[in-house]
């Protein structure tokens, strides 16, 4: 079983910055392949980005430039650095693992956290 733990999500202004953390298993985390996923209110939730376990990074245009994926194995922790937030970005944060066989592989994996709330004020 993998269980994932997010926070660090909440209120922030137009143009502020949030870093989300997803806390992953203590063994095995190496492993993995994570992503940061979102879903906004009626829209279907999207990737927004996605950091293998060769430390392969995919992000989604709507947010490339803007925010950074990265993983500690040692603290089994994924993080999300959210720079320059807008309105848009507004939704429901979750951080999602997987085990593959493949690379470049960006579907989702089975194993999801609780999800963490980020509001962009206009």
């Amino acid at each position: 079983q993998v269980q994932l733990v997010e926070s660090g999500g909440g209120l922030v202004q137009d143009g502020g910055s949030l870093r989300l953390s997803c806390a992953g298993p203590r063994s095995a985390f190496s492993i993995l392949d994570m992503g940061w996923y979102r879903q906004a209110p009626g829209k279907q939730r999207e990737l927004v980005a996605h950091i293998a376990r060769d430390w392969n990074t995919y992000y989604a245009d709507s947010v490339k430039g803007r925010f950074t994926i990265s993983r500690d194995n040692a603290k089994s922790t994924v993080y999300l650095q959210m720079n320059n937030l807008n309105p848009e970005d507004t939704a429901v944060y979750y951080c999602n693992a997987k085990q593959t066989l493949f690379r470049n592989d960006y579907s989702p994996g089975p194993y999801w956290g609780q999800g963490t709330q980020v509001t962009v004020s206009s």
